[in-house]
């Protein structure tokens, strides 16, 4: 697929839902320029944010990342549909599956970034939601129990070699023997670290973080309905201020409540994420998995097991439509949930990788009552979608 070039745009002008203020963007042969602040605005109800950056997502409008069928031109159509979202900046999340399985679908994505320059710009690295993950009921969520290992770094090593080194974040539990080694070795090798799929206690926490853990994936998920009222896996990591909190917000996988603790306690450390799978942007109905089972996505955008509706199958919303929903629900303004997609994460990137930048990502975009309608989006400098 061919990255359009819109070399007629020359000014956008709207006010950045961030700080407020009136800018305009000046482009020169279809490049950004120069962003001017001004003070006269015409009317045009433009609202200008940073690139969306989705740090989690497992699929999107019916591209499944963990299928080991995945194909390079499949990533790309994803890119480009997450594009079309405001999200400048993703990375595919594979998750617990056979070693086989992984070193096919890490490589189908390497390949996919080799071959287009604007997938490349827009996947950061791969995120690896196991297998180094609880093989506990609850903790380990829908992940398959037969592939669950203790972390190995020969094996990683295996992995990230099929990946082109592209593995840039990993979620492990860090009860496991030999996780403390594992994380520092990660860390000596700049990739980030997530507890997630945990029921590590108090010391397990501790320890990760002394050895460079950065992250919790989706806090308040991925472990039991039944707790330790305290401590336990969630108030250690909550109360843990080295420790950014990633949270899926669409309203189904955590109460409103849990956000507003969230929010209040972690701050300019919190960070949404999709989750998405492969359902996010399809119609409501039932689908059969690649792995053998049926679900059902009703109009709510919720995924459940079709024979058990209170066990969910994934998220089916994207990190848009969860900005939507802080919004909705008003946990968050426009500025605040916007941030939390944005720059938040970017400021947490670059804290830890030298190179990331996210200069000159940004995305237009209009209000239509509760929905955020994207109308251009900019890579690099480069306009890559117009509505």
């Amino acid at each position: 697929m061919e990255t359009k070039i819109y070399t007629d745009e020359k000014v956008i002008t709207g006010i950045n839902c961030i700080t407020n203020k009136t800018q305009e963007l000046v482009f020169k042969n279809g490049t950004l320029s120069h962003i001017l602040a001004t003070d006269s605005v015409e009317i045009n109800n433009l609202l200008i944010g940073s690139g969306l950056i989705d740090l989690q997502i497992n699929g999107i409008n019916g591209i499944d990342f963990n299928n080991p069928a995945l194909t390079p031109d499949q990533i790309i159509a994803a890119t480009y549909y997450l594009l079309s979202k405001g999200v400048t900046t993703y990375l595919p999340t594979v998750i617990t599956n056979s070693d086989e399985n992984i070193l096919k679908i890490v490589q189908t994505i390497n390949n996919a970034c080799l071959s287009d320059s604007l997938v490349n710009d827009c996947i950061w690295g791969i995120h690896l939601e196991g297998p180094f993950i609880s093989p506990v009921a609850g903790a380990k969520g829908a992940h398959d129990e037969k592939y669950i290992k203790p972390p190995d770094w020969t094996l990683f090593q295996q992995f990230q070699k099929a990946a082109g080194g592209r593995i840039k974040l990993i979620t492990i539990a860090p009860e496991w023997e030999g996780s403390y080694s594992f994380i520092k070795k990660c860390r000596e090798n700049h990739i980030l670290v997530s507890i997630g799929h945990s029921l590590a206690n108090s010391e397990n926490i501790r320890l990760a973080v002394a050895a460079g853990a950065t992250l919790s994936t989706h806090l308040g998920n991925g472990v039991p309905l039944t707790l330790p009222r305290h401590p336990n896996v969630i108030w250690d990591q909550l109360s843990t201020e080295e420790l950014y909190a990633c949270l899926i917000t669409d309203g189904i996988h955590i109460p409103d409540s849990f956000i507003k603790v969230v929010i209040k306690s972690k701050a300019e450390k919190t960070l949404i994420v999709s989750d998405a799978t492969c359902f996010a942007g399809m119609e409501p109905g039932e689908y059969q998995t690649h792995i053998g089972g049926t679900v059902t996505l009703n109009e709510d955008k919720r995924v459940s097991v079709k024979n058990s509706p209170g066990l969910l199958a994934g998220a089916a919303k994207t990190l848009l439509e969860n900005v939507e929903t802080l919004i909705d629900h008003n946990l968050a303004s426009l500025s605040a949930a916007w941030q939390m997609a944005s720059v938040n994460v970017a400021a947490m990137l670059s804290k830890h990788d030298a190179i990331f930048s996210d200069k000159n990502d940004l995305v237009i975009f209009s209000l239509k009552g509760k929905e955020i309608q994207i109308e251009t989006v900019i890579k690099r400098g480069v306009i890559v979608y117009k509505k």
